[in-house]
């Protein structure tokens, strides 16, 4: 009798022998232990990451996971669904088709709070999603109305700014169940509405309703220099004890504790930066604004948000958006100064003559492209900042190699290599737009 496994082995004689009896098999090697499962957890991290690892090309071979077996269908739906990227209102269309589906087949028996893939959605990418008109963005408009209350657990939610969401949707973005998990919204369009009371504004709704958020980026309108006359007409010029008494008396500040990270482009006054200038932002460290201090408070919020804010700013950008025809506003020039620890501080042209009156702890400048005019402020700003190491130039970008020793030394680039001389002796490094160090 042979058999395997961790059962007894017998070696048995001939039926007709005179003797008959039967000898035990010893084994040689120890018998193999059986491999244990891998728990559900685990699985699904491996295969999160075998998807998210190899980038794009991962996720168009994603989908031959469901056909291995069961068990490991179950594992890898969830993560096919955690992070959502869609490029097309076509995809949208069936993405929202199939979400509707589930959750009209859903019911409660199951115990499960939220139907599914709905429940499993937790990053949704729309940033790709090119504008093709209004008809597409009134589409768009309406899907997204209709799909965010199906995504209670959504976290993150990136949208191109070409388009501009309704109040209707974003009244369905704050109103579903699960507000509260939301921590990025990345991309927002933003048109100030007629009246500047914060609490009627749908985006000051919105962060009502969302007290977990991490990082916030909106884009606004900008400014026409043919609208400032209208504008200083709409708005009551009060002193600065008291602004806007009017518009914020019965004002409740908003609840950010978590907020980190906020970009607000091309935008000098709205209610909901009227708002986040009157509420408390105790973790705020990245602050990406476009300057207008030619533009006076209360009028523009811009050079007052800074000095609000800047106590606890690690990193401050300012930026303005490329336009035709792109209008640059200046910068103030007490920006170290109201940012006293700050680490990372970006300029934006005109640069502002920038005033310190003790030692600065700045570790990196950004300027958009050097020149003979800006270097006396420059060389002499970086004696007052002992610990700056890096100069980095946001619109320049280093030649590549093989061209001629004159192409390298002419025009901008030459300025680089004449600022890199100069700085060296200070052990400041000068890096291109995209951190690479000039050779």
């Amino acid at each position: 009798m042979t058999t395997t496994g961790s059962e007894t082995v017998f070696l048995q004689p001939r039926l007709y022998a005179q003797r008959p009896g039967k000898l035990l098999l010893l084994p040689l090697l120890p018998s193999k232990k059986p491999l244990k499962t891998l728990p559900a957890e685990i699985w699904s991290g491996i295969f999160a990451f075998a998807v998210t690892g190899g980038g794009r090309v991962a996720t168009s071979w994603a989908f031959s996971f469901l056909t291995i077996c069961k068990a490991l269908k179950d594992v890898a739906l969830p993560a096919l669904y955690s992070t959502v990227t869609l490029t097309s209102i076509g995809n949208l269309e069936r993405f929202y088709e199939r979400l509707f589906t589930a959750d009209q087949k859903w019911d409660s028996i199951r115990r499960i709070p939220y139907s599914a893939p709905g429940r499993w959605v937790f990053d949704l990418d729309l940033s790709s999603l090119a504008f093709e008109g209004a008809k597409q963005a009134l589409r768009l408009d309406s899907l997204l109305a209709q799909l965010f209350p199906l995504t209670p657990f959504l976290r993150r939610l990136s949208i191109n700014p070409s388009f501009l969401m309704s109040r209707r949707t974003l009244d369905s973005l704050a109103q579903r169940e699960g507000a509260i998990n939301l921590r990025t919204l990345e991309g927002f369009s933003y048109f100030r509405s007629p009246s500047n009371i914060p609490d009627e504004d749908p985006f000051v709704q919105l962060l009502r309703r969302c007290p977990n958020i991490e990082e916030l980026d909106i884009v606004g309108q900008g400014v026409d220099p043919s609208e400032l006359e209208l504008i200083f007409e709409t708005f009551i010029i009060e002193d600065e004890d008291r602004p806007h008494s009017h518009e914020l008396d019965s004002f409740v500040p908003l609840n950010l504790p978590n907020l980190r990270t906020l970009t607000l482009l091309s935008m000098h006054h709205s209610p909901v930066m009227l708002a986040l200038l009157h509420s408390p932002l105790p973790s705020l460290q990245k602050l990406t604004l476009t300057p207008y201090d030619d533009i006076p408070y209360p009028i523009s919020l811009s050079t007052k948000f800074i000095t609000a804010h800047g106590q606890h700013l690690r990193s401050l950008l300012l930026s303005t958006p490329k336009s035709w025809p792109t209008r640059l506003h200046p910068s103030p020039v007490d920006l170290l100064q109201s940012c006293p620890i700050l680490r990372h501080l970006s300029l934006e042209n005109p640069l502002p003559h920038l005033t310190l009156s003790e030692k600065h702890p700045l570790q990196i400048l950004t300027i958009p492209r050097p020149n003979a005019e800006i270097w006396p402020v420059v060389d002499k700003l970086s004696l007052q900042l002992p610990r700056l190491h890096v100069l980095r130039t946001s619109e320049v970008r280093k030649l590549k190699k093989g061209l001629s020793s004159r192409a390298q030394e002419a025009g901008v680039q030459g300025e680089v290599k004449e600022w890199r001389r100069r700085l060296m002796r200070r052990r400041i490094r000068v890096l291109d737009a995209d951190w690479n160090e000039f050779d």
